[in-house]
């Protein structure tokens, strides 16, 4: 994993992540941020979720967070979750992707896109 940036926020993130994330912001436009969370499911019994919306779905009680004028933003509920994560991303062939490093995890599922804690 490479070093993550903005360590004093409650989700951090690779350069590599946010090189990543810039470059499919652009490809779908400007204008939008990243919501991250957790949902019920998966094979350990939470899974991760992220996708990019419009600043316009921020809610009063979510998370914000600023990496270069790019916002990450996560619901209350999840944040209890997800505090301290770390997303990274790799571009390897075999298990790239973006990678999940969440200290409040108990259990990690294999594929790593769902945890317990």
């Amino acid at each position: 994993m490479t070093q993550a940036t903005q360590s004093q926020q409650g989700i951090m993130m690779t350069e590599a992540a946010l090189s990543h994330l810039l470059a499919l912001k652009e490809k779908q436009g400007n204008d939008l941020c990243l919501r991250v969370g957790v949902r019920q499911g998966g094979c350990s019994g939470m899974s991760y979720m992220m996708d990019f919306e419009t600043l316009g779905n921020l809610g009063e009680h979510d998370e914000v967070f600023d990496y270069e004028g790019f916002k990450v933003i996560c619901d209350k509920k999840s944040m209890l979750y997800l505090y301290g994560l770390v997303l990274d991303y790799s571009d390897a062939l075999i298990g790239g992707g973006f990678q999940f490093t969440n200290p409040n995890a108990d259990q990690t599922c294999g594929c790593g896109k769902s945890f317990s804690a």
